[in-house]
């Protein structure tokens, strides 16, 4: 469930990252009017930057596949290896829908491979959906 404005507690972290800095502002801009904090960086090295970093917390993880310097996969591997994120789930955001990354995505352990362009609603209510499932 989405955090309400007057709810007394933190709101919940997601890390966005993506190469395009226009789906990262809509992202931010959909997570936060959400009622999320989000933070966001350009490629897949800063993301597993600061997904080292025990003192972040995160709710879940919005990756694109394919970035400079590390793509998705690699994310979600580097992830896997983290034993203080074990468990953090991982959306997969891409333009390349194709089914041998969709499997390998989905055995490294993301939650969720959508396609660009999605649906903003459809997305937001995945990520509510997967947050609601990991509580």
């Amino acid at each position: 469930m989405v955090q309400s404005p007057g709810d007394d507690s933190s709101p919940r972290r997601v890390l966005v990252a993506d190469d395009e800095p226009h789906i990262r502002r809509v992202l931010e801009t959909l997570l936060e009017s959400s009622g999320f904090d989000v933070e966001s960086v350009g490629d897949g090295a800063e993301a597993l930057d600061l997904l080292g970093d025990p003192t972040r917390d995160y709710a879940l993880v919005l990756t694109d596949l394919m970035m400079p310097e590390r793509s998705g996969l690699d994310v979600l591997a580097g992830l896997r290896e983290m034993t203080h994120r074990r468990g953090l789930p991982v959306v997969v955001l891409t333009a390349k829908g194709q089914d041998a990354d969709r499997k390998r995505a989905v055995a490294l352990g993301a939650a969720d491979f959508l396609t660009k362009p999605f649906s903003p609603r459809k997305l937001l209510a995945r990520i509510v959906e997967i947050l609601d499932e990991s509580e």
